[in-house]
């Protein structure tokens, strides 16, 4: 029978060491840590993120229990005191800087997002983790309520969070909208709530393409119609002006589109300043734009990014950048291997395989165990 080391040591071996502690000195404040190294701690919060482990004693126990495995992890003994000290105390952005690592190699081998146009297609979107004020005072959003944001640009070849900004609640999404740097000729697609008519020109004058819904009390002149083909739900394809107090935030022209879905009956109006796709595509374009949401939805339910087991600012983010680092890992597994399955199905079978002794590809794959004896795979390495 072939020896395997542990589903979760083969997955922390996607990370190469030698990467990851160049990126730890860069990213290091004060003393050199003694009890615990950062690999100790990345291994700690990716076990909290891929088995569910809801607080710092959870995790310390379940590390403990795997006490005899630490060294196929490369890791030390952890304790509580120790983890939650350098949770707070080291900065986070060591792993920010390592998901954008790991982005890298995921842009080489994620698949094309499926429409006929070149273009490169992004959805931007933001989702609010609700916080308790009194645990998280820095995190202030209401007057009684704190909360965090999550504001994503999610590159549509692989589904990949190619853009990520943590914020407080407060920070309004366009504003986070106008800093973001897209490839000229990209399709950056989002809702009503990122309208504003000087970013839609800056984004023109830049080469870059938008779709966004209309809001109901926009004002404009219609300059042109063509016609819409009834039968593909499409309502209206027009050219027009913006009028009122956002004519000279916006002074060219723009395309409105109207499209009536036949499965709801919902009628949408779109604006874009993409003359040259159909009207049709435009609308489905914006229907792609689900696809944040489902990835929001991913990260909630399958990933800890809404229990936190610190409760300073750099705790949090310090998790919250480990959870897209392991949705990362995932998606290049996914990627390269060619595996048949959700990123949700695969986070599960780890949940449940993490310490056992089996190959990793054959298990996500879902080979009989019988084979997976039978078939060698190449080494992975991401890093």
């Amino acid at each position: 029978m072939a020896h395997h080391n542990t589903v979760f040591s083969q997955l922390l071996k996607l990370v190469s060491r030698h990467e990851f502690e160049t990126l730890a000195k860069q990213h290091h404040e004060g003393q050199k840590l003694r009890k615990m190294s950062r690999w100790s701690q990345f291994v700690a919060l990716s076990l909290a993120q891929l088995s569910g482990r809801s607080s710092l004693r959870d995790i310390v126990s379940n590390l403990s229990a795997q006490a005899a495995r630490l060294y196929h992890l490369g890791a030390g003994n952890v304790t509580r005191s120790t983890l939650s000290r350098v949770n707070e105390s080291q900065p986070y952005t060591l792993y920010e800087a390592l998901f954008h690592k790991l982005l890298s190699r995921c842009h080489g081998v994620a698949p094309k997002h499926g429409f006929r146009f070149g273009n490169k297609l992004y959805s931007l979107d933001s989702t609010t983790i609700d916080l308790c004020l009194s645990v998280f005072p820095w995190a202030k959003f209401r007057r009684a309520k704190g909360a965090v944001k999550v504001h994503v640009g999610l590159d549509h070849d692989g589904l990949l969070p190619s853009f990520v900004s943590i914020t407080d609640g407060k920070k309004h999404d366009v504003t986070i909208g106008r800093v973001l740097e897209f490839p000229a000729d990209s399709i950056v697609v989002m809702d009503r709530a990122y309208t504003d008519y000087s970013w839609f020109n800056a984004l023109n004058d830049k080469g870059i393409f938008f779709v966004i819904r209309q809001k109901r009390n926009a004002t404009y002149r219609i300059v042109e119609r063509r016609d819409a083909i009834k039968s593909k739900g499409l309502t209206c394809d027009q050219t027009i002006l913006i009028t009122g107090a956002n004519a000279k935030s916006c002074p060219g022209p723009l395309r409105r589109i109207g499209f009536r879905d036949p499965e709801t009956g919902k009628h949408y109006v779109f604006l874009t300043n993409n003359f040259h796709l159909a009207a049709k595509t435009i609308a489905d374009i914006y229907k792609s734009r689900w696809q944040i949401e489902l990835f929001f939805k991913c990260i909630k339910q399958n990933l800890k990014i809404k229990s936190f087991v610190g409760t300073s600012k750099n705790a949090v983010m310090t998790q919250i950048w480990i959870a897209m680092c392991a949705y990362l890992l995932l998606a290049w597994i996914k990627f390269s291997s060619q595996i048949d399955r959700s990123l949700q199905q695969m986070i599960r079978l780890l949940q449940l395989n993490l310490f056992e002794r089996r190959e990793l590809l054959p298990l996500l794959r879902g080979d009989p165990p019988e084979q997976m004896n039978n078939v060698n795979h190449p080494q992975l390495c991401l890093l």
